[in-house]
């Protein structure tokens, strides 16, 4: 690389004229905003005139897509910079996001009948050990969603799948509040119930066929002249009918000879 020296403005008085001392060379160099960027030693404004020059997106625009949960390699992509460049202004809303995910984890989960008194991290660290899960290996995020509040996600692996509980962070005293936004959420925080994503790898859900309703018995019909065997299961045939004992009261009178 050859060294240049600064010989003066140049006649139009937009960029300094430099000279090599060897070849005594000139060379027009612009005296834009860049070059006194450069002169003041002011890093970040030298990296914020490079993504502007050569991208459309601007370093706020940047900002704003990392916070709303974009990767620095998706930013970077989308911009077509390299991951360096846009790493200069995403380091900041990193920072935020980490400290959102962590504060978050302090908060409590909203129940029917209030806010719980344990934490949002206690109850997922209980849970991964009543199920036993490696919880040290699940990933905490956060970042604003499309209405402006936070949203913290818990990311962890099971088996051979992908897991992801989302929940709605409110910053507030004695920590805030955290309210559950899908299923894997609110299995998390009743770590005692069957979570509903367990099922055969492969296999359809197939409906519980449903229990057939249990026979009943009917009540026998009891003949005022017999009386039923109860060491049957079903009433036997009726017996043939005798002849009518009269009563007593029948005889001592001779009622029934009298009618005869």
């Amino acid at each position: 690389m050859r060294t240049l020296r600064v010989v003066g403005l140049h006649e139009d008085g937009k960029s300094i004229v430099c000279e090599d001392p060897a070849r005594r060379e000139r060379f027009l160099l612009p005296a834009d905003e860049k070059l006194r960027a450069a002169v003041r030693g002011d890093v970040p404004r030298l990296g914020q005139i490079e993504i502007e020059t050569e991208s459309q997106m601007r370093p706020r625009e940047i900002q704003a897509r990392i916070r709303a949960g974009e990767s620095v390699q998706q930013v970077a992509d989308a911009a077509g910079v390299s991951v360096e460049r846009v790493e200069r202004f995403a380091y900041p809303v990193l920072l935020e996001r980490s400290r959102t995910a962590e504060l978050a984890q302090s908060a409590h989960p909203v129940r029917e009948d209030g806010p719980d008194l344990r934490t949002l991290g206690e109850i997922v660290a209980y849970a991964f050990g009543v199920r036993g899960q490696d919880y040290s290996q699940a990933s905490w995020d956060a970042w604003r969603g499309d209405d402006g509040r936070w949203i913290v996600a818990l990311r962890w692996t099971a088996g051979r799948s992908d897991n992801a509980a989302h929940w709605q962070f409110s910053a507030g005293a004695h920590g805030g509040t955290v309210t559950a936004l899908d299923e894997h959420a609110e299995d998390l925080l009743d770590p005692h119930r069957t979570p509903r994503t367990l099922r055969a790898v492969g296999a359809e859900a197939e409906p519980l066929p449903e229990p057939e309703p249990e026979p009943v018995d009917e009540q026998p019909t009891l003949d005022i002249d017999a009386q039923p065997d109860p060491s049957a299961a079903k009433p036997k045939p009726k017996k043939k009918a005798h002849p009518a004992v009269p009563a007593w009261e029948d005889v001592l009178l001779g009622v029934r000879s009298q009618r005869g």
